[in-house]
């Protein structure tokens, strides 16, 4: 467990810390030096994802690309990105570096293989959905993706922000739970939280079918591959 993770996060901050507290909890420790070295750039500055990949704004790319080498400098072994989103820029963030990035998305559709469904629902900001990257990674697992009709989506993005702003109240939580509710209706047999803010708020219990947890999913990823 020798290795160093660079983390480019900050997109958003609490979700940072999530994937921080959960790889944590997640890392066989019995003393601090058991526990991985981990190199955090939370960089709330970095543009918004979303308005970039819908043309409306500048691209993060650049400051992607940026953390990517300073984390590499400082000693990284590996890069993940504390965000969904983010990685339809992950072609400039990785030509930036010689270290690898684990993909968040490539880790949260194989984890939502191993209950081996053919029908998924994709809880996905604009930007993730709009990049393709869930509906690509899916359809090369075979597995068909289902997302919000386009009412629910615009309650979905403004849940998300609202989750930004720090409202992770009963309200919020029983908002995201009816949309994953409404996909499992539709026929998913796995409601996938891809985007970081969902695990905040969505109480998996209330659900009939498993919910993947893309921050879940990578950190299992990053334990991984800190034990090769």
């Amino acid at each position: 467990m020798s290795k160093t993770i660079g983390v480019i996060g900050g997109m958003g901050p609490a979700a940072t810390v999530d994937f921080f507290a959960k790889l944590l909890e997640a890392t066989p420790a019995e003393r601090d030096q058991d526990h991985l070295r981990v190199l955090i750039d939370s960089n709330p500055r970095v543009p918004d994802r979303n308005a970039a990949i819908a043309g409306r704004g500048p691209s993060p790319g650049p400051q992607l690309a940026e953390a990517a080498r300073g984390l590499e400098r400082a000693g990284a072994d590996v890069l993940v990105i504390a965000c969904n989103t983010a990685h339809a820029f992950a072609e400039e963030i990785q030509s930036a570096v010689k270290i690898p990035l684990l993909s968040m998305i490539d880790a949260t559709a194989d984890a939502a293989m191993e209950s081996k469904p053919w029908r998924v629902g994709v809880l996905a900001a604009d930007g993730c959905r709009r990049a393709g990257l869930y509906q690509r990674a899916f359809a090369d697992r075979g597995v068909e993706a289902l997302f919000l009709s386009d009412d629910a989506q615009q309650e979905f993005m403004q849940l998300l922000y609202r989750i930004k702003a720090g409202d992770t109240g009963d309200a919020t939580q029983r908002a995201m739970e009816r949309l994953a509710i409404s996909l499992n209706a539709r026929g998913a047999q796995a409601v996938i939280a891809a985007c970081t803010e969902v695990p905040l708020v969505l109480n998996s219990d209330a659900l009939a079918t498993p919910v993947i947890s893309s921050t879940d999913a990578l950190v299992e990823r990053v334990v991984a591959f800190a034990r090769t």
